[in-house]
């Protein structure tokens, strides 16, 4: 039987092992995060769920809307919202947009969306794994394998192939990705105006701030915020020390009087592609693939499903 690793727990590298694993390959997942999830990554605060990575999803595929009509009926994903508001930094006035694509979220967080895809296709995860190098073979770690999947930002897959690579590092190599620092804050109550999501223009701090507890449903008074890449560079390694900083752009753009219960900063290297590749996927002919939301037209959540559904069946139509 053909074995396969992939190396990434996100979206898409759990979505090309559901593919693999469906089709009669012996996969394993290796992440180096100690949950699943990757970017679309939820955090226990405060007794509750907060969502501190990818904000929402939307669906435009017909593929795509198959999972997310059996997430919702099973009540796993939850639709949102239609409707978002605009902040605009230079004058704080909030404009209620026109309606829009259905946002979908998840009241366990959208972690548990990539959970309840690898828990149901019975795809084999090894968390705090991660990988070390990838090497012609291809092998891994020094380990022979079928073929290798790297299910991650360009960056951090450049990072684990071997100079002699060439094909596969000219993928990756000098694509750069942005930066972000996610604030999480809570309330005894909610002491703004009402607002699902709001994106921020013309601001140097902000750029989306998000109701958790609209978005996911419990009503609870928490808000997300995420900030420029511009703000977030110089902060990175530090993020704690941007708290006070993010904190008083939300305050200032919502009009918010009163201080937070708590807070904190989620730090994000590589929270977008600056530009994402033009196809779906990767995979050369050393069998190496590469996959997730920076690839194929759009950074978003269904895009990183997409690219690594597609790569799973490149990968099994390659091996038999």
């Amino acid at each position: 039987m053909p074995k396969v690793l992939v190396a990434g727990g996100g979206i898409a590298g759990i979505a090309c092992a559901c593919v693999l694993q469906a089709g009669g390959i012996s996969v394993r997942v290796r992440d180096r995060g100690r949950v699943i999830g990757g970017r679309m990554a939820s955090r226990w605060i405060d007794g509750r769920i907060v969502d501190t990575g990818a904000s929402y999803f939307t669906v435009t595929s017909p593929q795509f809307a198959e999972v997310v009509a059996d997430w919702t009926t099973r009540g796993v994903a939850r639709a949102w919202t239609r409707r978002m508001s605009v902040l605009r930094g230079s004058d704080q006035a909030l404009v209620v947009g026109e309606p829009g694509p259905m946002r979908y979220t998840a009241p366990g967080g959208l972690r548990s969306l990539v959970a309840d895809l690898a828990s149901r296709s019975g795809v084999r995860v090894t968390q705090a794994a991660p990988i070390a190098r990838i090497t012609p073979g291809p092998c891994v770690d020094g380990e022979r394998v079928d073929a290798a999947v790297l299910a991650m930002p360009d960056p951090q897959a450049a990072r684990h192939l071997d100079a002699s690579l060439t094909a596969e590092r000219a993928m990756v190599v000098d694509r750069p990705w942005l930066p972000a620092l996610t604030l999480l804050a809570g309330w005894s109550h909610r002491c703004w105006t009402p607002l699902d999501g709001a994106f921020v223009h013309e601001d140097d701090t902000l750029t989306w701030i998000a109701d958790d507890g609209r978005r996911r449903g419990d009503q609870a008074a928490v808000l997300v915020a995420h900030s420029t890449a511009g703000y977030a560079a110089p902060r990175l390694v530090e993020p704690a020390a941007a708290g006070p900083g993010l904190l008083a752009a939300v305050r200032r753009l919502l009009a918010v009087d009163e201080a937070p219960q708590w807070l904190q900063v989620q730090r994000w290297s590589f929270a977008r592609p600056a530009q994402v590749h033009d196809h779906p996927f990767f995979l050369s002919d050393n069998a190496i693939g590469l996959a997730g939301d920076g690839w194929g037209t759009q950074s978003k959540i269904e895009n990183a499903w997409l690219s690594g559904t597609a790569l799973g069946h490149a990968i099994i139509e390659r091996l038999s």
